[in-house]
C-alpha cells in the first residue's frame, strides 16, 4: 500500500453512502471552513454528497458525542480542534465521552495564537509586560474568548512559566473580548492570529509575540513566545485541526482518508488559503496524529491541574 502513489492510495476506498462531516463548533470559524473545504474537496473525488454539519453546544463536546455513537462505516466524520479534542478531558468534570472511543485519523490545519496589548499600555515586549505582572502581582487584567478556551490556557500556560499571577476576564467569544482589549478596560490577551491581524495592522494593538515554535510569516518581525526569555523557552501553543472517525473504522478507511486529506492540503489553492488564515499544514500518518493528539491531553491536562480549573460540560 505505501508503494503505491498517494492519489491511488486515496482513491482506493469509499463510505458506502453520503457522508456527513460534524463540526462541533458554530459557522464561520476555522473549524468550519476546514470541514467545508474537505467536503468541496471529496464529494467529486467519491461521486456522493459530502455533506457539513454543524453541532454546537457544550464546549464541542456534543458535536463529538455524534461520532462516538454513529457507525463506523465512514459516514459520519469529524472535523474536530484542540478544544474538545484535548483540552476537554481534563477541564470538563462530567464527560460524555472517553479519548479511546475517537479514532484520530489525519490533521489539517495548526496556527499560532498571538500575545497583544492595548497599544496605549507602555509595553513593547513580553520581558516588559512580565516586569509589570511581577511588579503589580493579580493586578492586571487580561481577556479571553471563554474559560478552558485555548485563548484562556495560552495565557495561563505563560504565567505559570514566568510564576506570575493576572487577573482573568472572560468573555463570550472574541469580538466581546477584543472590544474589552481596545476599549483599555483589560491589558492583555493572547486572540487567534487571524481574528485580531485587522487590529495589529490598524495600530490599535501592539503585538508582542506569537504562540508557536517558530515565527509566523504574517507577523515576521515579531518573535516566538519561547525566543523572548529564558523562562518562556519551552513554551509553544498552537490551535490545531483535524479529522477523527469511530472507533472500529476499517483500517483501509482510515489509509484513504489520511491519504484524501494529504491531497487536499498539498494542493496549492489549499496552501494559500492556510497562509490567509496564518496556518500551516498538518502532514503525518494516522498514527503521527494519534500520537500528537495524545501529547496534547497530556500537555493541558498538566496546565489545567496546575491552575486548578474545571467546569461542567452542559
Amino acid at each position: 500500500m505505501l508503494a503505491l502513489p498517494l492519489a491511488a492510495r486515496a482513491q482506493a476506498w469509499r463510505p458506502p453512502g453520503q457522508t456527513r462531516i460534524i463540526v462541533p463548533a458554530a459557522a464561520g470559524g476555522t473549524t468550519d471552513i476546514m470541514a467545508r473545504m474537505l467536503a468541496q474537496f471529496l464529494q467529486p473525488r467519491w461521486n456522493m454528497p459530502v455533506v457539513v454539519e454543524n453541532r454546537t453546544g457544550a464546549g464541542g463536546t456534543i458535536g463529538t458525542l455524534e461520532i462516538v455513537r454513529s457507525r463506523p462505516d465512514g459516514t459520519t466524520l469529524l472535523l474536530g480542534n484542540i478544544g474538545p479534542q484535548a483540552i476537554a478531558y481534563s477541564l470538563f468534570r462530567n464527560m460524555p465521552y472517553r479519548a479511546d472511543q475517537i479514532l484520530p485519523i489525519a490533521g489539517t490545519i495548526a496556527g499560532p495564537n498571538v500575545l497583544v496589548v492595548n497599544s496605549n499600555v507602555p509595553v513593547r515586549t513580553v520581558a516588559e509586560l512580565a516586569a509589570m505582572l511581577r511588579a503589580r502581582p493579580g493586578q492586571v487584567p487580561y481577556a479571553s474568548t471563554g474559560v478552558g478556551q485555548s485563548t484562556h490556557l495560552s495565557p495561563v500556560l505563560m504565567l505559570q512559566l514566568l510564576n506570575a499571577e493576572a487577573i482573568h476576564v472572560p468573555h463570550r467569544g472574541s469580538a466581546p473580548a477584543q472590544i474589552d482589549l481596545l476599549g483599555g478596560n483589560v491589558t492583555f490577551m493572547i486572540d487567534n492570529l487571524t481574528g485580531i491581524m485587522g487590529h495589529i495592522q490598524s495600530g490599535r494593538v501592539r503585538a508582542l509575540a506569537v504562540t508557536s515554535k517558530e515565527r509566523n510569516a504574517m507577523l515576521p518581525d515579531v518573535p516566538a513566545m519561547r525566543e523572548t526569555m529564558p523562562e518562556l523557552a519551552n513554551y509553544e501553543v498552537n490551535t490545531w485541526f483535524g479529522l477523527f472517525g469511530p472507533v472500529g473504522l476499517p483500517a483501509e478507511a482510515v489509509t484513504s482518508l489520511n491519504a484524501e486529506v494529504e491531497a487536499l492540503v498539498s494542493v496549492p489553492e489549499t496552501q494559500r488559503r492556510f497562509a490567509e488564515l496564518g496556518g500551516f499544514a498538518m502532514h503525518g500518518t494516522p498514527e503521527q496524529f494519534a500520537a500528537f493528539v495524545r501529547s496534547e491531553i497530556t500537555k493541558w491536562a498538566e496546565v489545567i491541574r496546575k491552575e486548578g480549573l474545571q467546569v461542567d460540560a452542559g
